[in-house]
């Protein structure tokens, strides 16, 4: 548990004036993810949810906040499991309601035994409830458990809400822009990934497996200090990088074929998320040299839209020109059934080879949340690009056998992904630890080390 109380704070306080912009007044009810079962006895490593943690940096299950927004102040509380001696030898210490005011800033704390008890008489008198709309069927049960149980003393002069408001929306929004703190956590988390990269490249060689490299992986993210994966790690050889979530498996690297990774870690609950492909003896061939090239270019022409002021679609759409024009120059695509380059986007010819979209927002989520299309506009037209943003930039190419692609480039994928932060005039790239350039990975499948 990271404790940043001002930070937290600060993120309930911005919470509470977005509620009181939309309705002058309410109260947000908001849990953590559930524990979940993996087979008898054992239960998957525990991941608290996004949400919840970034607005009280609390990282443990089974528990509840709510805010009370009022026109003039907002009180916060916390549900938690209570201390139980007997539970904690067997999981792990709790840190309990009596300790929660202290180490997380919020102003009362109880039990999560108590939350059908207390929670009607925190909603008590506020129309406007903030919740997850689209939650699990057990908090709605319990909303209307606390709602009926408000109902019941209507004749007492107390106020049942009559408003029910989706909070997912506003806590996305607020996250959608990352802060300095954030941003120098996924810097250090796409270091750390960075380090696995290269130590799967440095690895790599004919005759290992798939799951070698993924335990190179998983090594240095965990040596280094990240807490997990940020999802599971794709390590796919040969033919196996045109399948785009393939999992580590145990084929073979095989003399003269590529190797795709896609892999990131979680460093204190934000995620990196990295690609790069590279030859498994360390030489690309001169087709995959020019299926590579194509996709670095397009990569190249992305970043170049990675702009305040320029809008999500932007760098998707440069991507997508030098890719399709790669696919006229590699004779995939032919003019006289295609057109033009332009014709040729128009129509999708490009789908079979080019089949996913070049970003998507990162940050605690690998898949983070927010807005694509801008909130305040009616046409909702794309996302624009704003200080703060994060996302990634991921061309690819994956050609699988088929009568259209000649044969010299059958079962060629390639991906190259990297982390990208939107600044005020430029942007950044978190993720360039690891060699992009073809000649840079050589030499560093070769040597252990770049030369730039």
């Amino acid at each position: 548990m990271t404790n940043h109380i001002d930070l937290f704070t600060s993120r309930r306080d911005a919470i509470a004036s977005m509620v009181r912009q939309i309705s002058g007044s309410g109260i947000v009810i908001l849990g953590t993810s559930p524990e979940l079962s993996r087979n008898r006895d054992s239960d998957f490593p525990y991941r608290h949810d996004s949400d919840f943690y970034y607005l009280t940096g609390f990282e443990e299950p089974q528990a509840y906040l709510v805010l009370q927004v009022n026109p003039d102040k907002v009180i916060s509380h916390l549900f938690c499991r209570p201390k139980n001696i007997e539970r904690e030898i067997w999981d792990g210490i709790r840190l309990g309601p009596e300790a929660a005011p202290k180490a997380l800033g919020v102003d009362f704390s109880y039990s999560v035994n108590e939350i059908n008890m207390v929670m009607p008489e925190l909603m008590m008198n506020f129309m406007h409830v903030y919740h997850r709309t689209s939650s699990s069927s057990q908090l709605d049960e319990e909303m209307r458990g606390w709602v009926g149980q408000l109902a019941n003393k209507s004749r007492q002069g107390v106020q049942t809400p009559n408003e029910f408001h989706n909070i997912e929306k506003i806590i996305h929004e607020q996250r959608l822009f990352k802060d300095a703190s954030e941003i120098s956590i996924m810097r250090k988390s796409a270091k750390i990934a960075a380090q696995g990269h290269l130590m799967a490249m440095q690895t790599c060689k004919p005759g290992l497996q798939e799951f070698h490299l993924e335990a190179s992986l998983l090594y240095q993210f965990r040596n280094h200090g990240a807490q997990s994966v940020a999802y599971n790690s794709i390590v796919a050889a040969g033919e196996n990088a045109c399948i785009l979530h393939y999992r580590a498996g145990n084929s073979f690297l095989k003399d003269g074929d590529l190797c795709l990774i896609d892999a990131g870690c979680e460093l204190d609950s934000y995620a990196s998320d990295i690609t790069r492909t590279f030859p498994v003896n360390g030489k690309f061939s001169s087709p995959q040299k020019q299926v590579y090239e194509i996709v670095l270019a397009a990569q190249e022409s992305a970043l170049e839209q990675c702009f305040s002021g320029k809008n999500f679609q932007e760098p998707h759409e440069a991507a997508l020109k030098v890719l399709t024009q790669g696919l006229f120059d590699l004779k995939i695509l032919n003019s006289d059934q295609h057109g033009s380059v332009e014709d040729a986007i128009q129509s999708e010819a490009y789908k079979p080879y080019y089949m996913h979209r070049t970003s998507h927002w990162l940050g605690m989520d690998v898949h983070d949340v927010g807005s694509y299309r801008e909130p305040n506009d009616t046409l909702l037209g794309w996302r624009i690009l704003r200080p703060g943003m994060a996302l990634t930039i991921e061309p690819g190419l994956y050609f699988r056998p088929s009568p259209e692609v000649p044969d010299i480039f059958w079962n060629i994928g390639i991906r190259i992904e990297d982390d990208v932060v939107i600044g005020p005039s430029h942007y950044e790239i978190l993720s360039r630890d690891v060699p992009v350039k073809v000649s840079e990975i050589e030499y560093w499948m070769a040597n252990g080390s770049m030369q730039i």
